[in-house]
């Protein structure tokens, strides 16, 4: 396998270097001294950031962009071999590297690389995780799969041994990194498109732990049905948290919301009342996530004070329950949750929030996403007064002709949902502005461009 020399650095090229996590890295490496080039299709305020700082970056990947003096060719896994800059490489004999290898080679770099895993929840933690680093004045380098708004953006260029990333389980990227603390948030069936079953995502995140060095620390919810099953045989040492499970290390008591459902709570450590905790993040969820990131900042040695100071700066990552503002006097939110047990958790968050009428406007995420867990959908949707449905966004996905909006549209309307399902957006700012009224809350949801609907309401 090809290694990167960073004692050397030679010239990479990115294909997709518009993307929110290969962006980061380009610009990461192209301030280790890298000469750094990419494609994308679309100009973007990334590709502009980039192209700011000196990166070149064409648009429209073609053959011609791949050129005999480039050391290394960086893709992501949604690149197909018929790409033509990945052809191009191939006869040109250019190493070529998937993105997650070239994560974890720079990885390499850090005594101290801190990987936050989990199908929900890891842009937030790693966030949280940022922040509280950040507060402690440890100057950390971090890349974070969202615009943080502490750091300016989804990287931030540090000086220390400190390394913080996500770790996605989707085509086992993970199980190429190195990190020294592991973090595992939860473990539930997604990405079907590539696993077989949930044992499948649960033997991966075992090898995930299992790349912990024995110096090292994972850090498990405790919550996590038989967790001791992925902690089994590791040779690291192993802290775990939980809400449910009170004989975690790290859990919470007394927990109480408060009028824009922020949450506050008590740390119990190792059965002892440590702490007194508050939020600036709305939901249940984020007591979890801010537990996790509890158990790291003892790891560290951070004391309480710098961690409080860090969570009341914390008002979220970018799509996480983000307030976009007020149109005719109701409200918009807009949360990037893609997953039933995401909705569920966004939800549940909105009945703390001020609202007379709770509408979720949402964008099923992929047709294989919503073909396995319909039924969950329409249970997790049903939580909102009233739901709107957008066409399912395809991502890398074509579209089978066997699943759509309606379907779901079907199964809310069995569990006593009033639910509408307009194909295009136009259609829904329309029907927003002439439904909702004064005190109501709108949450735009899905991983897609649901987003521009608020932000056309807004904008109009």
């Amino acid at each position: 396998m090809y290694e990167i020399d960073f004692t050397h650095p030679g010239k990479i090229h990115f294909i997709g270097i518009g993307g929110i996590s290969m962006s980061g890295f380009a610009e990461l490496l192209h301030s280790m001294g890298f000469t750094i080039t990419g494609s994308d299709w679309h100009e973007s305020k990334i590709t502009k950031h980039l192209e700011s700082l000196g990166i070149q970056v064409v648009y429209g990947q073609k053959e011609e962009n791949i050129t005999k003096d480039i050391d290394l060719v960086v893709y992501t896994a949604a690149v197909k071999k018929t790409n033509p800059e990945y052809q191009a490489a191939e006869k040109l004999n250019l190493p070529l590297m998937e993105r997650a290898v070239m994560v974890g080679q720079v990885m390499k770099n850090y005594s101290s690389a801190i990987a936050i895993a989990g199908t929900h929840g890891k842009t937030t933690t790693t966030s949280i995780a940022s922040h509280i680093f950040l507060a402690a004045n440890l100057d950390p380098t971090i890349s974070v799969g969202g615009i943080l708004e502490a750091i300016g953006g989804n990287i931030r260029i540090g000086h220390s041994k400190h390394f913080i990333t996500e770790a996605c389980e989707y085509t086992n990227s993970f199980l190429h990194f190195f990190p020294t603390v592991g973090m595992i948030l939860n473990i539930e069936e997604d990405h079907m498109d590539f696993f077989h079953d949930l044992a499948d995502i649960r033997h991966s995140f075992h090898l995930f732990a299992k790349r912990i060095p024995e110096h090292g620390t994972l850090i498990i919810n405790a919550d996590i049905e038989n967790y001791e099953e992925i902690t089994e045989g590791l040779s690291c040492r192993v802290i775990t948290y939980g809400l449910e499970n009170k004989d975690a290390d790290f859990t919470a008591e007394n927990i109480t919301y408060n009028d824009l459902g922020c949450g506050t709570f008590d740390a119990v450590v190792q059965g002892e009342t440590k702490g007194h905790f508050h939020l600036s993040v709305v939901g249940r969820h984020n007591i979890s996530n801010t537990l996790a990131c509890l158990a790291l900042a003892s790891l560290y040695g951070i004391n309480d004070g710098t961690v409080q100071k860090a969570l009341t700066t914390f008002h979220g990552a970018d799509r996480r329950f983000e307030y976009k503002g007020e149109k005719n006097g109701f409200t918009i939110i807009d949360d990037y949750a893609h997953h039933p047990t995401e909705i569920r958790a966004t939800l549940t968050a909105a009945k703390n929030y001020p609202h007379k009428t709770l509408w979720c406007a949402f964008q099923p995420h992929t047709y294989t996403r919503t073909r396995a867990f319909l039924k969950d959908f329409a249970s997790a949707l049903s939580l909102a007064d009233k739901v709107i449905l957008a066409d399912i966004y395809a991502a890398r996905e074509k579209d089978p002709g066997d699943i759509s909006s309606a379907d779901l549209a079907r199964e809310l309307e069995k569990l006593g949902k009033e639910v509408h399902y307009l194909r295009s957006f136009d259609e829904i700012e329309k029907f927003i502005l002439k439904n909702l009224v004064n005190g109501d809350l709108l949450i735009t949801m899905g991983a897609g461009n649901i987003v521009e609907i608020g932000e056309n309401l807004l904008n109009n």
